[in-house]
């Protein structure tokens, strides 16, 4: 195959006053500026935390990242999860879990490292299509530190963002050095780069367009030839959208906007999202990690999203009347076909999720806007207008980087993200989720005021809303922490009436109902939750206990049992069973688990304590006094006691 060497076009005729520069290396060093700029704003958001915005799910609670095999990695590349097929994204994950843990610094260091490398390879790209380092400058410069960029790097789930761009990015280089020098070998690495930026994320299904598109810009015919040259790239598109159209029915349904919200409300949507992202890439306000779907009420919409069509219409009205002849022509509607290409699969035409628009769509789409403005800088038609133009793209950046740097901050952990979200979407429905997901992390920083306050309001939105269950479970578990067992049996009875299959609510209301007193209907609860989750140890262990204070030892000692069995680093069931043990004078056995439990936790002192009495009644009365001494100096008094009454 060869490529066809593009003939030299409006886009190549720069003009010279500032790009002669160049010759004197005024502009060499630029992109490697950007690039050390860009590092220096988005540094901090190493510090950030994992949040529970998706990041647990990719990280935290992914399966596919405990087995370090190959028999794990063939399971990741043939496996959807959380109805996504990236597997390229998975493997990254999988590589740096098994190496550090879930500590968040490299998972965020990895999406800085190639923000910066997309960084420097959009500066190759640009002058490579517009032969203009003022070009070049400007469109990178504005990619590296735009606002809305922030999500795809700063959240840790992006890393299929930036990882697609990355190949996304090497494939339209690599094109466009096959269109001028040919060759199989570069035509190849082109498909390579492809499929890589298809296995890190779908979005990635544009390509091919893009490539006809670079065609028609550098000058080329788009006939039977330019097609018939791109077959291999759209067979592998059409190959990934299918997989993840699969991959999405996998997690849920999904369906058609307009079947959704109705043809003429799903058509507004769609134009309102575009305008969005228009606006929002000169006036990058309101920033959130959600903007939900519009409320329809009574099969209407907020008058805004009316609106939206006239003012798109104004503006491909006067892009029509853009002169032919101007050297700017060709220029715009590149970048306008590159941005509406690359932005449009993700105008939830196939509905997903809550959201109809993210600022993280915009990290590759933006690029076609950028370019148009950096042209037209790069064509004023004197110096002096250059540089004035140049100016004002200097202070927008400054601008830029001021935000983005605040927008970093913003993703440092739960509260600060969840916190962002409420107070910019106050009043909309889905935001009780939202509310949920922050009482989530004040529950586990101990806050439980807070914890309680928040599910609360979440349910105070929509009582009935999909994580209602969910909602009510967690106050619950807040509740009883506060000692309000009331509330908490309230709570726990209101999720099992939402939710019949959560055996989670069914064994914390058997544990509040054995303090309670009601022994036999706490029986009853944990021995649903096992029906519901038969590798259950936290349940069986707890029914185990009951069973114990109402006389039933041996099928307390079989749920004891089974409890280890199934979670042998579970320590409850072993205490259980060591003082069961002691109480019947089988100091042997008790021992036995003494001994497991401070394998688990060596510096338990109150376990030296009991195993110190099993030894003493085993007649051991060195070994007992000696672990009484270690208990002693960790503090526990009843050791101490020991001490002076059977080891002086």
């Amino acid at each position: 195959m060869k490529g066809n060497r593009p003939v030299k076009n409006v886009s190549s005729l720069q003009n010279e006053t500032i790009d002669q520069g160049t010759q004197f290396g005024v502009w060499k060093w630029m992109p490697f500026l950007i690039a050390v700029i860009t590092a220096v704003v988005y540094y901090k958001a190493i510090f950030n935390s994992i949040t529970t915005n998706d990041d647990d799910f990719y990280i935290i609670n992914n399966p596919y990242l405990r087995d370090f095999s190959w028999h794990g990695v063939k399971v990741i590349f043939s496996t959807y999860y959380q109805s996504n097929y990236h597997p390229l994204t998975t493997f990254a994950y999988f590589v740096l879990y098994n190496l550090w843990g879930i500590n968040p610094l490299p998972y965020h260091g990895l999406n800085i490292i190639l923000h910066v490398i997309n960084v420097l390879l959009v500066y190759r790209l640009v002058m490579q299509l517009s032969g203009s380092s003022v070009t070049s400058a400007i469109v990178t410069a504005l990619f590296a530190l735009h606002p809305m960029h922030v999500e795809s790097v700063a959240w840790i789930a992006e890393l299929k963002d930036v990882l697609y761009t990355c190949f996304y990015l090497l494939s339209l280089i690599t094109y466009i050095n096959y269109r001028c020098n040919g060759g199989l070998i570069t035509y190849a690495q082109v498909a390579v780069f492809f499929l890589l930026a298809l296995l890190s994320k779908p979005s990635a299904v544009t390509l091919p367009l893009l490539l006809l598109l670079i065609d028609w810009y550098m000058g080329a015919r788009i006939n039977k030839s330019a097609i018939v040259d791109k077959i291999p790239f759209f067979a592998l598109a059409l190959f990934f959208g299918i997989v993840n159209i699969y991959a999405q029915k996998a997690g849920g349904p999904v369906d058609l906007l307009f079947s959704r919200f109705g043809f003429v409300n799903g058509f507004f949507m769609i134009v309102s999202g575009i305008c969005w992202y228009l606006l929002h890439a000169i006036i990058p306000v309101q920033l959130s990690a959600f903007h939900y779907f519009p409320e329809v009420t009574d099969g209407g919409m907020p008058w805004l999203y009316y609106v939206s069509a006239p003012v798109l219409a104004g503006i491909i009205y006067l892009s029509l009347r853009i002169n032919r002849h101007s050297s700017m022509y060709r220029d715009y509607w590149f970048g306008i076909a590159f941005f509406v290409i690359s932005i449009s699969v993700m105008l939830q035409i196939l509905s997903v999720g809550s959201a109809l628009t993210a600022e993280r769509y915009t990290y590759v789409p933006y690029l076609g806007l950028f370019y148009i403005l950096g042209q037209y800088i790069s064509k004023l038609k004197t110096a002096r207008n250059q540089q004035t133009g140049l100016y004002i793209i200097a202070a927008i950046v400054v601008v830029f980087s001021i935000q983005s740097y605040d927008r970093i901050g913003v993703w440092e952990n739960d509260e600060t993200l969840f916190t962002d979200v409420i107070e910019k979407n106050a009043g909309a429905k889905d935001v009780n989720v939202i509310y949920l997901l922050r009482g989530n992390y004040r529950s586990s920083i101990n806050d439980i005021t807070g914890a309680i306050a928040d599910y609360t309001k979440a349910i105070e939105i929509n009582p009935g809303f999909a994580f209602a269950a969910n909602a009510f479970f967690a106050r619950g578990v807040a509740m009883d922490k506060t000692g309000n067992l009331k509330s908490a049996l309230a709570d726990y009875s209101r999720a099992i009436d939402l939710n019949h299959t959560m055996p989670e609510a069914y064994n914390k209301r058997g544990y509040a109902l054995f303090r309670t007193g009601s022994v036999q209907n706490a029986i009853d609860d944990f021995a649903t939750a096992i029906k519901l989750k038969p590798n259950y140890p936290e349940a069986y262990n707890n029914r185990g206990w009951a069973l114990q204070n109402s006389g039933s030892i041996p099928a307390a000692l079989r749920d004891y049992d089974k409890a280890i069995l199934i979670a042998p680093e579970f320590d409850k069931p072993y205490y259980n069973r060591a003082a069961l043990k002691s109480n019947a004078g089988d100091w042997s056995a008790a021992l036995a688990d003494y001994a497991t439990i401070l394998k688990l936790h060596p510096d338990d002192n109150r376990t030296m304590y009991f195993m110190g009495q099993a030894y003493f009644n085993l007649n051991n009365k060195q070994q007992a006094c000696s672990l009484w001494q270690q208990a002693a100096q960790q503090g526990n008094i009843d050791a101490r006691q020991s001490l002076q009454r059977y080891c002086q």
